[in-house]
């Protein structure tokens, strides 16, 4: 056995005995998140923008919105679109390069809290149909990795759309020419879906798993829930599996606790 994985194994010992007295190696409680901050607007040239500190990780998500073909079969909706960027200075473990699995099921478990909610009103970024379409870019960048970049991530990403301004566009049909106004409107969000993360370690469940918790977790359940009592995604990742009753317990403690962090996102964007 090497080094790396003697330290590993300490390490796990020591956080499973911490939980099994009721403690979290940070001195949190089972459920209770670290600080969140959310601040919009920290983008000058993006069309929306908003930076998350979650504890001691930092992302910041850009939202750029430009003109284009729709999908062929959603003719009458417009696209949006993830992409995430782990900064090699945010953390050892990320390499320069094309995205990797991490950064790929980091895109996609965001990009589906959010298109599966309905949270962005899509068919209204129609400007012809089947023809011309707004597309939403949202560009996740990880500025600092000490966990839950899923959650951080995803708060991000909603709170950016929801600071989103975009230009009115007048459309002629006789010439198909179209002139884009200098007045702005925002961008059309109607829910405000929150992704709730749980780590399983040993036989415990808890939220918000930091670095070191998430070296040593046996399971990862993220749940992202909007205020009207929908699920728009689940997603399970890291191996390992989940009893019926925890699964259960994960889905009632997400709604309780997305609701503590939507406060958050509502008072940062000026809708509380």
């Amino acid at each position: 056995m090497s080094e790396m994985e003697v330290m590993a194994s300490i390490m796990r010992d020591h956080i499973i005995n911490l939980l099994r007295e009721g403690k979290r190696i940070d001195g949190r409680g089972f459920e209770d998140y670290r600080d969140l901050e959310v601040k919009v607007n920290v983008i000058e040239k993006a069309e929306g923008s908003a930076w998350v500190r979650l504890g001691n990780t930092q992302v910041l998500v850009g939202i750029k919105v430009d003109l284009g073909e729709p999908f062929p079969d959603l003719p009458e909706k417009g696209v949006m679109t993830t992409n995430v960027e782990l900064v090699p200075l945010a953390s050892p473990t990320f390499e320069p390069g094309p995205p990797d699995e991490n950064a790929i099921e980091l895109a996609r478990v965001v990009d589906r809290g959010i298109r599966e909610s309905g949270a962005v009103e899509l068919e209204k970024l129609v400007i012809v149909p089947g023809k011309l379409v707004r597309v939403i870019f949202i560009d996740v960048h990880v500025l600092d990795h000490d966990g839950n970049l899923l959650d951080a991530s995803g708060i991000g990403a909603i709170a950016a759309l929801m600071s989103t301004k975009i230009p009115k566009i007048e459309y002629d049909e006789e010439s198909g020419e179209v002139k884009i106004l200098d007045e702005y409107e925002p961008l059309p969000v109607k829910s405000v879906p929150i992704p709730v993360t749980f780590a399983k370690i040993g036989n415990t469940m808890v939220v918000d798993p930091n670095i070191d918790e998430e070296r040593v977790m046996d399971g990862r359940i993220t749940i992202t829930t909007d205020e009207n009592g929908h699920i728009s995604a689940v997603q399970k990742g890291e191996g390992g599996s989940f009893k019926l009753e925890e699964v259960m317990y994960a889905v009632d403690t997400a709604f309780k606790k997305a609701e503590e962090l939507r406060k958050i996102v509502l008072e940062a964007v000026g809708k509380a």
